[in-house]
């Protein structure tokens, strides 16, 4: 055996230092990835919630309009929007029924009817469980004032 050139038994070992980097290097690009994916459909899950939340509001316009067209005294109140549901951008638009709740009120001389209408709009685009699905339900409550 030679003192020149000492046997050595740490032979490869710039090998597996190498693959342990390429592992890791590895790994950080599929987590940045995924990350990456994540936000995107975060994001494009949030633009179909504001278009739900807009396409219920628009919903209960309707059923603003539908309560407040002037209608006789004395007759029956509106129960039912003239339209029940539409179809706005791809969302259904449901607006199931009207409530009205009468109270008469005498003011002075004349006796004034008010009808409280609780109002609700749904809007869905896509089915449940599906990765675009969006649902919004919105209620109000409008007062439709008639003198006698």
């Amino acid at each position: 055996m030679s003192t020149m050139h000492p046997e050595s038994r740490q032979r490869g070992f710039g090998l597996v230092a190498a693959m342990f980097v390429i592992i890791i290097i590895a790994a950080v690009i599929a987590a940045m990835a995924r990350l990456a994916v994540t936000q995107n459909s975060t994001n494009s899950l949030a633009i179909q919630q504001a278009r739900a939340y807009q396409a219920a509001s628009a919903g209960l316009e309707w059923g603003l309009f539908t309560i407040t067209r002037p209608f006789t005294c004395g007759e029956a109140a509106p129960t039912t929007a003239v339209v029940t549901s539409f179809v706005l951008d791809g969302f259904t638009v449901a607006i199931p029924e009207l409530k009205p709740s009468a109270s008469q009120l005498i003011e002075e001389e004349d006796t004034v009817t008010h009808y409280f209408y609780t109002i609700s709009a749904t809007a869905q685009s896509g089915n449940v469980g599906d990765l675009d699905y969006a649902h919004r339900k919105l209620e109000a409550v409008a007062e439709v004032s008639c003198k006698q």
